[in-house]
């Protein structure tokens, strides 16, 4: 099937009495999200393009690439969507919300100038400290003299920041000066992520521990939805290379009361009101991505590490699993302008989900391996396994991405009764060169959360 790259596209259609609903994206966090719209009584038929083997059996799917706008536009005029939802970064930074609104279509994203928070993080972090959003000490560098004059003020480990999107694979923790150097390098000359960086950022090193807080904005007001803890490393114990994240687990304890409070006041909030005072109204998810530095005192000062400006993945797929109230009309709720009112319930307990990637991922990988055993895994409310890069090749599914599937689960009993159910359902699962951690939530499950 055509368009199995970098973007995917789902649209979902319902009848005269419901709302016609466009989703861009096709990966896990789009299997999510088609899913969750299938389950609100307002949605009748999902129709995805290009979507994944997994979707497909839920939705009918149509070839479309998700870098190419124009041909989005066209899908948008030749479907008559009533409301569009942009799942991945890309289509966000090359202005799909733009274009879509000026056709005339109610649109559940930011758009380019706002979508800048993540696709920028030069501009991320000079609106941080522009409107006094805590975050940490860093410099900007367009050139490697600059590089190797800035790194100097650091002390090490030092983050190096590549400005632009990189499916989270652009943040390098250098041990010493000398790699930090090396590393801005390679972004520049395009040697680490594929295509040349024209600035980087220097970052002060936080240590503690890291969250993803999510709320919903309408450009006047940010209301909190959950919060989740991803994987990034591909290695268990949190060891080797930074991947598009590797699983996530999200749970009632994951936040106290007051932080969430916090983290929605003063930095979801702000973020809004100051974009809005920039003439830049942010309406769509907006993912706050979170240090608790630990204080000696046994408290955390939570620092941002960067902003996303849509559903994250592989939170979503946890998330959305406990999101009771209906996604669409949470959506509608930013479009509308109506946040204010809407009222986020979350299923009690906890959620997990575990990614089975390709032998190889995050660096070469082969894609078309046969995956064995998904229908052995039965179809529940309980454990969902969701597609993130998969193909269809006659009667068989096979892999056709990095991560593979997303295999998630919830329990109202708590964390480790999710992790269990999500495990023995990836051991179902097989493909050559399969790899998944199996410490998921061992920082919560080591604190008794």
């Amino acid at each position: 099937m055509p368009g199995w790259g970098l973007g995917r596209i789902l649209l979902v259609m319902v009848n005269e009495t419901g709302v016609p609903v466009l989703v861009i994206g096709g990966g896990g966090r789009e299997h999510a999200l088609v899913w969750a719209l299938r389950r609100s009584a307002r949605v009748s038929e999902v129709v995805c393009a290009p979507g994944n083997a997994g979707i497909a059996a839920m939705a009918r799917c149509e070839p479309l690439e998700v870098t190419d706008v124009a041909a989005a536009g066209a899908l948008a005029e030749r479907e008559r969507p009533g409301l569009v939802v942009i799942g991945p970064e890309v289509p966000l930074a090359l202005g799909a919300t733009d274009a879509l609104e000026a056709a005339g279509f109610r649109v559940f994203g930011p758009t380019r100038a706002a979508a800048r928070l993540e696709s920028s993080k030069v501009f991320a972090k000079e609106f941080m400290e522009r409107h006094g959003i805590p975050t940490a000490r860093s410099a900007r560098c367009v050139t490697i003299e600059e590089v190797e004059e800035a790194v100097r003020g650091f002390s090490v480990p030092v983050v190096v920041k590549a400005d632009g999107l990189a499916a989270g694979k652009g943040v390098v923790i250098a041990e010493t000066h000398r790699q930090a150097v090396q590393a801005a390098g390679e972004m520049f000359t395009g040697a680490l992520l594929g295509q040349a960086e024209t600035e980087v950022v220097l970052e002060e090193f936080l240590p503690g521990e890291e969250l993803s807080f999510f709320a919903l904005c309408d450009g006047k007001t940010a209301v909190p939805i959950a919060a989740a803890q991803d994987h990034k490393r591909v290695g268990e114990g949190d060891t080797g290379p930074n991947t598009g994240g590797m699983g996530a687990y999200s749970t009632d304890t994951l936040l106290g009361g007051g932080m969430r409070q916090w983290l929605t006041t003063k930095v979801a909030q702000t973020v809004v009101d100051g974009m809005a005072a920039e003439g830049v109204p942010f309406r769509g998810i907006l993912f706050c991505g979170i240090m608790l530095v630990p204080r000696a005192d046994g408290t955390v000062n939570p620092m941002v590490l960067e902003f996303n400006t849509r559903w994250g993945d592989p939170e979503t797929e946890a998330i959305l699993l406990r999101l009771e109230t209906d996604v669409l009309d949470l959506m509608e709720a930013a479009v509308n302008g109506t946040a204010d009112q809407l009222e986020v319930r979350m299923k009690p307990g906890a959620s997990a989900c575990v990614i089975a990637a390709s032998g190889g991922y995050p660096g070469k990988y082969r894609s078309g391996e046969v995956i064995s055993g998904l229908r052995d895994v039965p179809a529940t409310e309980e454990v969902v396994v969701f597609h993130a890069g998969t193909a269809r090749r006659g009667e068989e599914v096979v892999t056709a991405g990095g991560r593979v599937l997303a295999v998630t689960a919830v329990s109202e009993q708590g964390l480790k009764e999710a992790l269990e159910k999500a495990y023995a359902a990836m051991g179902k699962i097989s493909f050559a060169g399969m790899q998944y951690r199996r410490d998921i939530g061992w920082r919560a499950l080591a604190a008794g959360r």
